[in-house]
């Protein structure tokens, strides 16, 4: 089968690699849509060490014994390995299970574990079922296109009556404009991607600033008559967008944080949490049990299609990547066939 590669620095191809077969409650999946993410920061350094991808959507082609699923079915393919038995797994927190399974050890095989290829090996009972009138590009759009802001407003009880900001305007900050206007909230964004901030409005959001405009706080905060965002969610895992947060927060507001980050914080603990009475939530993706929640985000938007902004065939690899890397774009797509 065909399976996407990075083979130097900004280099990528597709590779032929054995079929995965089904065994035991891991069922072989079709993948016709695979979205990317943030694989493209292999593909800058020259990183080819394992496969890429972790998001699709497709069809249940092979299964080796009765279970959750079966062969026909269509589903949303839920990221990582694990484990399944722990207490996280089993109240649907999967994304916070300590016990990560052994793909090649559990599955007897090093192929099927990656989305950018034709075929892919999941556990059962992390394939979500795709509703007959929704077509695979949008369902794909479940995993981190939507999911981890869904994930956040959830925690945070967005709604109605809430101003919502949303700092970094990449693909999953875009999700979180579609998934804060889907609540009826009034959406801010904040990015210095031109591109992606003029879509980001078509998306729902009212108005978008420039992180590099030495005003933009007290923009913001002239937006809410001085009061403050009720709830804000980070996207693009910079410090500086979370000192932003922190500091155009109304006092006893919610910041959350999606965007992953490796540097130091500048959280000042009694500023911001003591005196501020700020509350924080780091998510990473949504509990299982509120998944048919989130498909109803993608039934009922109408300006949902507009976030994917390039398909590619998997045969041009290199041309999704390089779209990624030029930021002129929003979620981006593989078709694997």
């Amino acid at each position: 089968m065909k399976q996407a590669a990075i083979t130097g620095v900004k280099q990528a191809k597709v590779i032929e690699v054995p079929e995965p077969r089904a065994k035991a409650e891991w069922v072989k999946v079709k993948v016709h849509a695979a979205p990317m993410c943030t694989e493209f920061k292999g593909f800058l350094t020259g990183d080819g060490s394992h496969g890429y991808g972790h998001e699709a959507a497709g069809e249940v082609v092979e299964v080796a014994q009765p279970g959750r699923v079966k062969v026909g079915d269509r589903v949303v393919v839920q990221p990582g390995n694990p484990c399944g038995v722990c207490d996280l797994c089993k109240q649907g927190e999967f994304i916070h299970c300590a016990q990560w399974l052994d793909f090649e050890k559990v599955t007897g095989g090093k192929t099927g574990l990656v989305t950018m290829a034709q075929y892919l090996l999941k556990a059962d009972w992390l394939l979500s079922p795709i509703p007959d009138d929704v077509p695979y590009d949008l369902a794909s759009l479940a995993v981190c296109g939507l999911g981890p802001t869904f994930s956040a407003f959830e925690l945070m009880g967005v709604d109605s009556f809430d101003t919502v900001l949303v700092t970094g305007l990449g693909p999953v900050g875009l999700g979180g404009v579609v998934n804060a206007a889907f609540r009826g909230a009034r959406v801010i964004g904040v990015d210095s991607n031109a591109y992606r901030g003029k879509l980001a409005q078509e998306l729902g959001a009212e108005a978008v600033f420039d992180p590099a405009d030495p005003d933009t706080a007290q923009k913001i905060l002239a937006l809410t008559g001085g009061r403050g965002i009720d709830k804000a969610v980070d996207c693009s895992g910079i410090v500086k967008a979370h000192a932003l947060c922190y500091e155009v927060a109304r006092r006893k507001g919610e910041v959350a944080f999606v965007g992953q980050c490796h540097e130091d914080s500048p959280l000042k603990i009694s500023q911001h949490m003591i005196q501020k009475g700020l509350r924080l939530h780091g998510v990473w993706h949504y509990n299982l049990g509120a998944y048919s929640r989130l498909m109803q985000v993608i039934l009922k938007t109408p300006v949902l299609g507009a976030m994917i902004t390039h398909v590619f065939p998997l045969d041009e690899i290199q041309e999704a990547w390089e779209t990624q890397v030029a930021g002129q774009c929003g979620k981006v797509i593989l078709h694997p066939w």
